[in-house]
């Protein structure tokens, strides 16, 4: 997985802490395509089959998303484990008129369903354009007709007759199972309506993934669902994630100009990626660049950075008169709502957090210890609710006893020592500002 696929599963992961922080009660489903025409030809290529394939990139995108921080999916559902359910919910469909038999395997008929392209305001006379993944079958009716069942292109020879809903793999590489439909497999789009219907009906809440899957993988999804089941709309709410460009261009293996999540976080900590994300809506594409990771770097340290000199404050218990935090922080959680509550608008969110750390920048060494333990809790909060896991502010024993004898030093007025304790500290990367609430260490870099 590279991070352009990681940006639409840290959206995803972002819209479902949030509603979980909010008390809605939520159940995350993801699928996993096992079985696909890609699968097979690699598992080719590399001389293994295809399910032993998908299972290698499941274990390495499951690492990845754990590296990342995504733990807010509830299930993970494979296509291969539904093979049952597909073939039921195609039968369905080919009663109702809407799937039909060709040389190589079942269709669907768009010209059968009138809303086909609603989603993505294309007609089906505009199918044939798109490059992604539409069927080339030579039999099919129309050219945007899609592949529900695909029959092997040399079914297996069996000496006796198999169980029912028996798997193999083919001569030529095709897993395939033996079903009422005949021999074959899946299609990519019937794989995702029959896990969806099975696990949370013919209708929920919330779908989505890449802009690219808009079309036609979405609009097919909706296609088979409203046919097989009469139900409109499959789903309330449709979310496509921009795309993460380079030079202007979509990351994509195929072009070449990607950089896989393991690669980044060999040199990055994954809060970097992550604020990236959530510092564009998610719809915007994101322009990766090595500014776009220095300004990343730098909000977080400026977060990291406020957050430490908070700490300092709450913990050195000094009386200042208050500064009306409780107030503040109550307009800045409305704000904070207000902006994820308008589509996901996590750029504004995040603003709201930086407009605090700006209002009390000058102040904080002159804040009550109980504000400033209340507005570390607030930020916090709303980071740990994010996933952002913000770099650690504490500082080696030995770089605290250095700091502890300069402020020995200090207090018996033993000034050149207490320099020379400074110049040894900061050897070791350490800068020290004397502040009403203590020395405050931080990191030279």
């Amino acid at each position: 997985a590279h991070m352009g696929h990681a940006r639409t599963y840290l959206i995803f992961d972002t819209l479902v802490r949030y509603l979980r922080s909010r008390g809605w009660r939520v159940e995350y489903l993801q699928n996993i395509t096992d079985v696909d025409d890609k699968i097979i030809d690699r598992a080719r290529r590399e001389s293994t089959t295809p399910l032993a394939l998908a299972r290698r990139f499941e274990r390495r995108y499951l690492a990845d998303m754990r590296a990342l921080g995504v733990r807010s999916v509830d299930r993970y559902a494979r296509a291969s484990d539904f093979v049952r359910e597909i073939v039921a919910q195609i039968t369905v469909l080919r009663s109702k008129g809407y799937a039909y038999r060709a040389k190589d395997g079942y269709y669907f008929d768009v010209a059968r369903f009138k809303g086909y392209g609603r989603l993505s305001r294309r007609t089906v006379a505009q199918a044939e354009d798109a490059v992604s993944r539409i069927d080339a079958g030579v039999a099919k009716r129309n050219r945007g007709d899609f592949a529900l069942w695909k029959f092997p292109k040399r079914p297996p020879e069996t000496r006796r007759a198999p169980r029912p809903y028996a798997r193999t793999v083919t001569e030529d590489g095709e897993p395939a199972w033996c079903t009422p439909l005949g021999w074959g497999r899946p299609g990519w789009h019937i794989e995702d309506t029959a896990i969806t219907e099975t696990c949370f009906g013919p209708q929920y809440d919330v779908h989505g993934g890449a802009e690219d899957l808009k079309f036609p993988h979405h609009e097919a999804e909706i296609a088979q669902e409203e046919a097989a089941s009469g139900k409109h709309p499959l789903v309330k709410v449709w979310m496509h994630a921009g795309f993460l460009r380079v030079d202007g261009q979509k990351m994509a293996k195929s072009l070449g100009n990607f950089t896989t999540i393991r690669r980044f976080l060999e040199e990055h900590p994954p809060a970097l990626l992550r604020w990236i994300v959530l510092s564009h809506h998610y719809r915007s594409p994101i322009n990766y660049s090595q500014t776009l990771v220095d300004q990343a770097r730098s909000s977080l340290a400026t977060l990291e950075e406020f957050l430490a000199k908070l700490d300092l404050v709450a913990r050195a218990r000094r009386r200042f008169p208050p500064l009306g935090i409780a107030a503040r922080l109550a307009a800045a959680e409305r704000e904070f709502h207000r902006a994820m509550g308008d589509d996901l608008n996590t750029p504004f969110a995040l603003a709201h957090l930086f407009a605090l750390g700006l209002d009390y920048q000058q102040k904080i060494w002159t804040m009550p210890s109980s504000e400033a333990k209340a507005l570390r809790r607030y930020v916090a909060s709303i980071l740990k609710m994010l996933g952002v896991a913000v770099g650690s502010t504490a500082v080696p024993p030995r770089v605290e006893r250095l700091v502890a004898r300069r402020e020995l030093c200090r207090g018996r007025k033993q000034f050149a020592q207490a320099d020379s304790l400074r110049a040894r500290l900061r050897r070791l990367g350490y800068t020290v500002e004397d502040t009403p609430a203590g020395p405050f260490v931080r990191p030279a870099s």
